[in-house]
């Protein structure tokens, strides 16, 4: 991520209060349009930082000191041109079942927890502190502060133990702009009754909406922005035309239904298992821009066949994605890929279910204590409770120095006799990962297919294009905060919302 960019005319400029994005519910874009506004504060000479009370996601991140946070708001620290710190994300859920999920506070994982319990009153107080807290630290830093609500704003049954929303606001005294989703239709509906049902005092906070994801010629809108400010009685600051041609990292695995694409001919064929648990999917984004590459996920065994690459991502449930990937024949899929040919790849939790087993005994993930691997990398590996968090660099193929990020539980070593040699080397020398020959090998790298070296050895077996044509993802994630930037600009009324922020409303 990105080293600290600190504008002089930042303290030179008045104030502003923080901005908390909520939501008529969940994937309106709030995130996406989080990062939009750090990115547009940082241009306008300001030194915005993100912050999200709580979040629930399976992609996460390695701040610079070693600690995890939720992946949106490590982009949109990317965006405002600062690294990322946990108290942007003091409290993560990462869920490993449908009813718990690991509880990760202030960067470091404090147990699992049942859903039920997580949001009984007992409790909520001191993460409630501990969230303040972390707020309190980024705001005697940074100004402004932006802020991300979570899902929707009007769940009024959990009102009393929301730490995220209109009470996070109100600690915070943030203005509150409400980000409605218009593509999923009832946008009127869902924007009046996110204002109708808060309390009085967190109406009040509500100053302005913005219509996101509009498809189609604004100016059949006009009247309907009218509408919505007259029956909602606060100002429509913006409606934002949907986008396809700007990519931003996402967090949600919602992302991926729009993935599951098929094999191509005439490309170099890239699936990734698709895994019930799968956690970052980012781990990806490069190798798919990549022009030789189409890459696609899928649990389909037939287009697994069709691969000339597999890889088998990051998991929060190693286990049970490995006892689904048996019981549903993927499995046997992949084994058959790698006999006609196929490179697999696992990366994390796919290079622990490619080894000779995955051993549980102290039922870290749940109730399976022992399973036996894929038996393509002679390896075992041992869940434990503690768990690596850090960014590393490193050398591949004895090339210049990569970047990568760790976020694991859980060991894996050497055994048999079988030759295998390291992936790459960690800057203090350590062997990491497991590479059999060259189209079978597993890391615990998140990110090493961001760094274009390793790309043009995954895909040099299947293309003669050099690496020269490769991208540099550092400066094309540049490009796209800005691109997205510039779109916001056009559709969103910014004096209006620097009036509202420095309180001359």
């Amino acid at each position: 991520m990105k080293q600290d960019i600190h504008s002089a005319d930042s303290d030179r400029k008045q104030p502003l209060h923080p901005l908390m994005l909520a939501g008529t519910g969940s994937d309106v874009g709030k995130s996406v349009l989080a990062t939009a506004l750090c990115r547009i504060f940082l241009q306008d000479g300001y030194r915005p930082a993100p912050f999200k009370a709580q979040n629930m996601a399976l992609n996460s991140y390695a701040t610079p000191e070693g600690l995890e946070i939720g992946r949106a708001q490590a982009v949109q620290a990317e965006a405002a041109g600062i690294p990322c710190h946990t108290d942007m994300n003091p409290l993560l859920l990462k869920p490993s079942s449908d009813h718990t999920s690991q509880v990760v506070l202030n960067g470091k994982p404090i147990g699992d927890r049942d859903a039920y319990d997580y949001f009984r009153k007992e409790g909520r107080e001191v993460l409630r502190q501990e969230v303040h807290a972390a707020f309190d630290r980024l705001e005697a830093r940074y100004n402004p502060i932006v802020m991300e609500g979570a899902g929707s704003i009007s769940e009024i049954n959990l009102r009393e133990t929301d730490l995220v929303n209109m009470p996070m606001a109100r600690y915070a005294d943030a203005d509150v702009i409400l980000v409605a989703d218009i593509d999923r239709g009832g946008v009127f509906a869902s924007a009046y009754g996110s204002i109708a049902l808060q309390l009085p005092e967190d109406r009040k906070r509500i100053k302005g909406i913005i219509v996101n994801k509009f498809r189609g010629d604004l100016r059949l809108f006009e009247s309907g922005v009218r509408m919505l400010e007259s029956v909602c009685q606060v100002p429509v600051l913006g409606v934002i035309p949907y986008f396809k041609d700007i990519h931003i990292e996402e967090e949600d695995s919602v992302a991926l239904s729009q993935k599951r694409r098929e094999a191509m001919e005439g490309k170099i064929n890239v699936a990734v298992v698709l895994l019930r648990h799968l956690s970052n999917f980012t781990d990806f984004n490069m190798l798919e821009r990549d022009e030789r590459v189409n890459l696609f996920y899928t649990n389909n065994k037939a287009e697994l066949q069709k691969a000339h690459i597999i890889l088998l991502p990051g998991s929060k449930s190693t286990l049970a994605d490995l006892y689904e990937l048996r019981r549903n024949g993927v499995a046997e899929a992949i084994l058959q890929a790698r006999r006609n040919g196929a490179t697999v790849m696992g990366i994390c939790g796919g290079y622990q279910m490619m080894g000779q087993e995955v051993l549980d005994p102290e039922g870290v993930e749940g109730g399976i204590r022992k399973l036996p691997g894929l038996g393509l990398l002679p390896v075992s590996t041992m869940m434990e409770r503690n768990k690596v968090t850090r960014q590393v660099r490193f050398t591949f193929e004895g090339d210049e120095t990569c970047q990568g990020y760790e976020i694991h539980m859980g060991r894996s070593v050497r055994v048999g006799e079988s030759p295998a040699h390291p992936v790459a080397f960690l800057e203090d020398g350590t062997r990491e990962g497991c590479l059999v020959d060259r189209k079978c090998l597993g890391t615990y790298l998140h990110g090493i297919l961001d760094n274009p070296t390793v790309i043009d050895w995954l895909l040099e077996p299947y293309t003669k294009m050099p690496s020269g044509q490769l991208m540099d993802y550092a400066a094309y994630k540049e490009e796209q905060y800005n691109k997205l930037a510039e779109h916001v600009r056009a559709h969103v009324n910014l004096p209006l919302l620097y009036q509202i922020l420095q309180g001359n409303d």
